[in-house]
């Protein structure tokens, strides 16, 4: 299958609206989580209508079907459920969101215990492999295991 000029340019749109739409997700205020789910889900409209392929004849006309030019109806039923379902979750987000900011006055994600529990330990194994990294410790000059005393194996 060959793709034409315009599919490849709705391909790169959909790439970046699902890069976008991640990398908001990933984000701790939840109005960019917002955001982002209704990002991911144009990127899944449109990836939708572009499988549905080149536009055709409609599907619903008197005569003989002519299958090779009929437009499929699927992806276009599936774009329209997919937007209501968007719309609905994208609603809900909001309302989480809206009675986070009202009972908490900020709409960020707040870390929990477990996540504070993650970060000191990881602070600890990092302190732990930095110690370990630097043998060398008060400028003591180590030759092959052994320090070098004053009056010894120096030059001249």
């Amino acid at each position: 299958m060959a793709v034409n000029g315009p599919a490849l340019v709705l391909v790169a749109v959909v790439a970046v609206l699902f890069a976008a739409g991640f990398e908001l997700l990933m984000q701790r205020s939840l109005i960019r989580v917002v955001v982002g789910f209704m990002l991911l889900g144009h990127g899944a409209n449109l990836l939708l209508l572009l499988a549905g392929g080149a536009a055709g004849a409609p599907p619903l006309l008197g005569g003989p079907p002519r299958a090779r030019r009929m437009a499929d109806p699927l992806p276009q039923a599936m774009a329209l459920t997919a937007i209501v379902i968007t719309f609905g979750v994208t609603a809900f987000l909001l309302a989480l969101a809206y009675r986070s900011r009202l009972l908490l006055g900020e709409d960020e994600v707040q870390d929990d215990v477990e996540d504070r529990r993650v970060r000191a330990e990881r602070r600890r194994r990092d302190e732990l492999r930095a110690e370990d990294a630097d043998p060398v410790e008060d400028g003591d000059p180590v030759e092959d295991g052994d320090p070098v005393e004053d009056g010894e194996g120096g030059v001249g």
